[in-house]
């Protein structure tokens, strides 16, 4: 078939692969299509064309591969040219700022695509406008872009990641001039103008003649000297660390951390960590692991084990495939090895850098000038350490593109921001990157690992002292599948209308009395005095928070990425209520009446989480 012409019966469709064969250049993604038109595959080519991927505020993530369904050539020029022209209609000086763009090591050879691919053709749109791009030469951690930004006073960051996902996706990650990822409106107004600029530019594709442009330069070394020495700051023993015997094992699951950790544990004079043979180098295969994902658990860290066992190590710190989440397991007593939740490494990390805080300011009133902040779905354990250190803590919405810019609000008002933290194993330690970062993470519990070791005390037994004087706090988490936007609206629905009445919320749960509700699809708080919600709501995602009378607050929401419906429960304790099994048996009490009353699985055939 020439050039798109053939039909297939589908006018909108005809149309779409016509214009896609009229802008590819890729020979790959070109091929890809004509294949498909010349075989009658219409559901494939469905698939790829229906509907343009969204840009939302976490920016694009997808599949490799052709159509405007997926990241490839076409749709990142697309991209970057809406992104460009908002950037220049938003920021006047864009021209003598610039933009910084990183990459993670991910390929897909089928279609011609890899994020080194993406970031020059990203590159190559900024340039033909005129405007200087710091381009990573070669691949680094997610939050080096952030960082970038900030240490450069850049207008922009794009990182070409799709972090944990699996091996055949992409994603493109976006940074506002602040430091931060975008948040709402500028998610709306790029990808208007990304529909206004779907015509790649005449320089669009010339990603070679801009790799020797005037305005490009590669920040590789000066950004990786500035960086370890900006994360220097929080250490604060060095003196134990020289001496640390301490074994740790480290593994980056086939992503681009390597590199990076054995040089934050040097900037820190920690001993080396043993790094995993078999996943230490950058492959986007992940040809070790079904999911590249520390959060999964155990699985991704089979050969972590396996190492930390033959070098007699106790610790095994694990980083996503692009390095901006940690995962830290140690070995019992028993010889099992505990992987710790992102709720209990918030808690260490938090009570660490609050306590290296105190030791170095002696004046008693800087305390208030101190916060931490965490979403509204991970551990209140730091609203409890804040209560008792006189410290301020604040929560936001899911993500840390609210910490990110909330932390630059109260940076700007004069403010101390030490910590922030997402359950889904996020930590910001350091307000140098206004994002998660798990390569400053890594340093930081390698250093909170060591102090420990000298006390003879272990990151589990440190668990149990800060929850015995702050109170136990307990968590569950989990979530089920469902493809059914129906259902998923109707199970919301109910809950908001429980006695029949429109705003009838539950008053109780099975036994558990029910003594608050918040609802940010709506922007209903039964704790205001207005019953108006303090937090940013959106009618787009279903949110409905949960408090019951016996310290448990549960919380329902869908997921922006997922075909899910998450629930985060917890069961705060008082200080000195350490019955821990009993308060165990209670949250799982709560859990299961929730599940039974407030999802009612069976009813709307939802999949429980694969265990």
């Amino acid at each position: 078939m020439e050039n798109g012409s053939s039909k297939t019966g589908d006018r909108e469709l005809d149309q779409a692969i016509e214009l896609w064969l009229q802008y590819d250049k890729n020979s790959k993604t070109a091929s890809m299509v004509q294949d498909l038109v010349k075989g009658g595959e219409l559901e494939a080519l469905k698939k790829c064309f229906s509907s343009r991927m969204e840009f939302g505020t976490a920016g694009l993530r997808a599949a490799m591969g052709p159509g405007i369904s997926c990241m490839n050539d076409l749709t990142i020029i697309q991209t970057t040219q809406g992104f460009c022209h908002y950037l220049e209609e938003s920021l006047g000086n864009l021209k003598e700022r610039g933009v910084v763009i990183g990459y993670d090591a991910r390929a897909h050879p089928p279609s011609g695509g890899s994020s080194k691919r993406f970031a020059s053709l990203a590159a190559a749109v900024f340039i033909s406008r005129g405007v200087p791009v710091h381009l990573f030469s070669d691949i680094t951690p997610t939050p080096f872009v952030p960082f970038t930004v900030s240490h450069l006073g850049l207008c922009a960051g794009i990182m070409v990641t799709a972090s944990h996902n699996p091996k055949q996706d992409n994603g493109y990650k976006v940074y506002w001039e602040n430091g931060a990822q975008i948040v709402s409106p500028h998610d709306k107004g790029i990808s208007k103008a990304i529909e206004k600029n779907l015509e790649p530019w005449p320089e669009s594709w010339n990603a070679d003649e801009a790799l020797k442009s005037i305005l490009l330069k590669d920040p590789y070394q000066d950004i990786h000297t500035e960086y370890f020495k900006a994360i220097q700051k929080h250490c604060h023993h060095r003196e134990i660390n020289k001496s640390s015997k301490v074994k740790i094992v480290h593994t980056s699951v086939h992503g681009v951390g390597h590199s990076f950790v054995q040089s934050a544990f040097r900037a820190f004079d920690l001993p080396p960590p043993y790094a995993v043979e078999e996943q230490k180098d950058p492959d986007p295969e992940f040809p070790t692991v079904k999911y590249p994902n520390p959060e999964e658990g155990e699985g991704v860290l089979t050969l972590s084990f396996a190492l930390a066992e033959r070098e007699g190590a106790t610790v095994v710190l694990a980083n996503d495939p692009d390095a901006d989440r940690l995962a830290i397991a140690e070995k019992q007593k028993s010889g099992k090895w505990r992987v710790f939740s992102g709720n209990e490494l918030g808690a260490l990390l938090g009570w660490w850098i609050f306590r290296c805080w105190k030791e170095q300011n002696s004046d008693a009133a800087a305390v208030k000038n101190v916060y931490m902040l965490s979403s509204t779905v991970s551990s209140k354990i730091l609203r409890a350490i804040a209560l008792k250190e006189g410290f301020h803590f604040e929560e936001t919405l899911t993500g840390f593109k609210w910490m990110g810019n909330r932390a630059r609000d109260l940076l700007d008002q004069g403010k101390t921001v030490l910590f922030a933290f997402e359950e889904a194993i996020g930590y910001m330690c350091s307000p140098c990157v206004l994002d998660k970062d798990g390569v400053s993470a890594a340093a930081i519990a390698g250093e909170m690992i060591s102090y420990l070791a000298t006390k003879n005390t272990s990151l589990s037994q440190q668990l149990t002292t800060i929850y015995e004087e702050y109170g136990y706090h307990i968590s569950k988490n989990s979530y089920f599948i469902c493809h059914d936007q129906v259902v998923i609206g109707s199970l919301f629905e109910r809950l908001r209308n429980y006695s029949g009445k429109n705003d009838s919320y539950p008053t109780e749960c099975s036994r558990f009395a029910i003594s608050a509700v918040r609802d940010l699809t709506t922007g209903y708080d039964s704790n205001q005095a207005n019953n108006k919600a303090v937090l940013p709501t959106s009618s787009s995602s279903q949110m409905i928070t949960f408090t019951f009378s016996n310290g448990g607050v549960a919380t329902m929401r869908t997921s922006g990425t997922e075909p899910k419906i998450k629930y985060y429960t917890e069961l705060c304790a008082a200080p000195g209520n350490s019955d821990v099994t009993q308060l165990k048996k209670e949250l799982d009490g709560l859990v299961d009446a929730i599940v039974e009353n407030f999802f009612e699985p069976q009813k709307n055939k939802l999949q429980p989480k694969p265990e």
